[in-house]
């Protein structure tokens, strides 16, 4: 059943078309995990991640500036290049710049007929942050009525709330088999796991995810899982180098498991739930998108993602933290610094390393070995 996962990643447009034909229902693609799920959901209305190919490409230069990070120039290239055509939509929830002037040039060049940009707070932490956007989701709504043609209660958008609410809470249960000594689930299939949530509806994912869930709890890999890495930094779903790092151990000295994640494409975006109790609905999906684990360009002025990041180090019990950033993203270049001292302070060890569209396989591999054999010779020592 984990294999679904896999299929799901690979075979996400295939995944789209077929979804449109047999529910008839609209597909909205969205830019950022910033793009509350939780009301399309209410609409019927697919949510859908465009995240990019990991292909060399030469069709963003005249609308990307050369030192806008990979990463954006990549989910540019799907736009232009026609990947995502059967959507009906696209939107985003702002983040960084770089990902808006992606947005923005898509928005010109691909339009698909609809389009909507939600300015979501910088400062979440001001205490008319939560106010703000539900005025701002408020505008969204109206949006989507215009797209689909019909009206939403605070019935639908319980609706979506509980969806959303499901599927974040299968996969933290999922996540919480990792701690065991030898995880069930490789830190590869985690990540095809939490990639494929963005690619299906949330109500064919949970099922699957449900009965993987029940299968780990039973299931014991055949590996040594070596030392044992936590992966925190810039959006990440580049599967070849897990993959690669996780497999070290058949031709090295030492090998590892990845445990845990702290990015955008991992636990950032799925961790924090609605909570909902008696309240409006609309401010409850607000205050969850103000209070979760923020991206370093909305952490401010108190660093609040620090102590998250340290908690899932140590809960997990990582031996070190390989700390990644796409190359040219702001946010999370002056983050870095802060994010390592932290972990070192603390007696995690980290390693830096910068992604590009695609990543250097021998070297990266002779890079992450050499991290992971100072941290065995740490063992060795005390």
């Amino acid at each position: 059943m984990i294999e679904r996962f896999r299929e799901w990643y690979e075979n996400r447009h295939e995944y789209a078309r077929s979804y449109k034909e047999r529910t008839g229902r609209k597909v909205v693609g969205f830019f950022c995990t910033y793009s509350p799920e939780e009301i399309f959901y209410a609409f019927d209305v697919l949510p859908v991640r465009i995240l990019g190919s990991h292909e060399v490409q030469d069709v963003t230069e005249p609308h990307l500036f050369g030192m806008f990070c990979p990463f954006c120039r990549d989910v540019l290239a799907q736009g232009l290049k026609g990947r995502y055509e059967y959507l009906d939509g696209i939107s985003i929830g702002q983040s960084c710049l770089h990902l808006r002037q992606a947005y923005t040039s898509w928005d010109i060049h691909r339009n698909p007929g609809w389009s909507h940009y939600l300015p979501m707070p910088s400062h979440v932490q001001s205490k008319r942050a939560v106010s703000f956007l539900v005025g701002e989701y408020r505008l969204l709504i109206e949006r989507l009525e215009e797209l689909t043609g019909r009206r939403i209660d605070d019935d639908d958008l319980r609706r979506g709330i509980d969806i959303m609410n499901r599927v974040r809470r299968v996969m933290k249960e999922i996540y919480e088999l990792r701690k065991d000594d030898n995880p069930p689930i490789t830190g590869e299939e985690a990540m095809y796991m939490t990639c494929a949530q963005f690619f299906t509806d949330a109500r064919e994912f949970l099922p699957v995810a449900e009965e993987v869930k029940r299968e780990l709890t039973t299931r014991k890999l055949d590996r040594d899982p070596g030392k044992r890495i936590m992966l925190v930094g810039s959006e990440n779903d580049d599967v070849e180098y897990i993959r690669m790092i996780e497999t070290l151990g058949e031709r090295e000295s030492v090998g590892c498991t990845v445990v845990i994640e702290e990015h955008c494409t991992t636990t950032r975006y799925f961790w924090d739930e609605v909570e909902l109790g008696d309240r409006d609905p609309l401010t409850a999906i607000a205050e969850r998108y103000v209070l979760r684990t923020p991206c370093p360009s909305k952490d401010w002025p108190v660093r609040t993602r620090l102590d998250r990041i340290l908690r899932f180090a140590k809960d997990w019990r990582a031996d070190g933290a390989i700390v990644l950033q796409q190359k040219f993203c702001d946010p999370h270049e002056a983050d870095i610094p802060f994010v390592r001292k932290h972990l070192q302070d603390n007696g995690i060890p980290t390693y830096f390393l910068e992604f590009d569209v695609t990543v250097p396989a021998g070297p990266f591999a002779i890079r992450t070995e050499a991290f992971l054999e100072t941290l065995e010779a740490e063992a060795d020592l005390f």
